[in-house]
Order: C-alpha cells, then structure tokens, then sequence
C-alpha cells in the first residue's frame, strides 16, 4: 500500500501515532504527542460554590446527628421519649425537620433565586445557622467527636458567608453613562 491509497497503521505500541500522506517520500511520518500535564483550572460560578457548600452542611449535619445515635445511652433515652433535655413530641420534631430543610431548600435557593435575593439568602441564613449550630455542640456528650462536627460546620458557613459577600459585581457599561442616549435612558428610568 502506498502513502496515498490509504492510512498506514504504526506499531503497535505505539499511544498516539499521527500520520500524514507523503508526497515526497515513501516513508510514513510518526510523531508522539506529549501529555499535557497542567490541567485547565475553570473558574467555579459562585450559585455552585454555594450550593455544594449548603449541601456539604446539611450533609455535616445529618451525619453527626446519624452517628451521635452510636453514643451509649442515646437510644435509651429517645425510646424513653427524650433529646437531650428536650421531650419528644411534635413540636420537637417539627422544629428539628424545620432545621434539617431550611440547609436542603438553601441548596436549591442557591441556584434558582435572582442574585441580588440569593446572596442576601445565603447571608442570613447563614449567619443565624451560626448560633444554631453551636448550640448543638451543648447537647453532645462526647466533646471531641460533637466539637469537630460544630467546627467544620463552621467552617462550611464560613465559606459560604464569604462566597456570597464576595458575589462579584458587574460592571455597568460606560457608554451606558456617557452615550449620546444617556438622557433619554435616565428618563425612561425615573
């Protein structure tokens, strides 16, 4: 076969073989591509940040409550009908659900809500987590394993109180300010 019949394979251990058609010569070209080794560092749009933080919380949450089950004398004292110092009833377990979906509906809010509102959300919301949650350090008994999961609960709202009141702005055009339009614009907008 010929270099202009067709493609000529290359040897067989060979990763990555570029052949071209040869006009002058009878022998195939082979080059090896060499692997890139950076790899592209996209930036991460600031809702996902948000988002992936809410759900990194709500996961922290979940879980030191989860595992809190494995404490001695913990499952005694639910069947017993008691949280700590707290009688289980309704109120108990709506508040407790109500805490558990406000992390879960911030996930969603994060992505779905105008800028404006969601940074301002993300703001408040985490801000009055903050107390919430080291208020949940005083009902564990084992200080160590609830102390961690309120520290990197703090942690998780610490990032996402900096994300959102680091949400970049835009930049309003200049020619928005200095157009030949710009009095007719300001009319339009009073």
């Amino acid at each position: 076969m010929t270099p202009a019949s067709g493609p000529v394979c290359g040897p067989l251990y060979s990763a990555s073989v570029d052949l071209s058609i040869l006009t002058t010569t009878t022998e195939p070209t082979i080059s090896t591509r060499q692997p890139t080794t950076a790899l592209e560092d996209q930036p991460i749009p600031v809702r996902a940040k948000l988002a992936a933080a809410w759900t990194s919380f709500m996961f922290l949450y979940a879980y030191v409550d989860i595992l809190g089950f494995f404490t001695p004398g913990i499952v005694e004292d639910i069947l017993d009908g008691r949280v700590y110092e707290f009688d289980l009833s309704q109120t108990f377990s709506t508040t407790a659900l109500t805490l558990m979906a406000v992390p879960i509906f911030m996930i969603v809010l994060s992505m779905t809500l105008p800028a404006r509102v969601s940074r301002i959300a993300n703001l408040i919301v985490a801000a009055l987590y903050v107390p919430v949650t080291v208020f949940n350090v005083a009902g564990g008994f084992w200080l160590y394993f609830y102390g961690l999961g309120v520290v990197l609960e703090l942690i998780v709202l610490a990032l996402i109180l900096r994300y959102a009141w680091t949400w970049p702005r835009t930049a309003r055009s200049a020619n928005l300010a200095t157009g030949p339009d710009y009095e007719g614009v300001r009319a339009q907008q009073a």
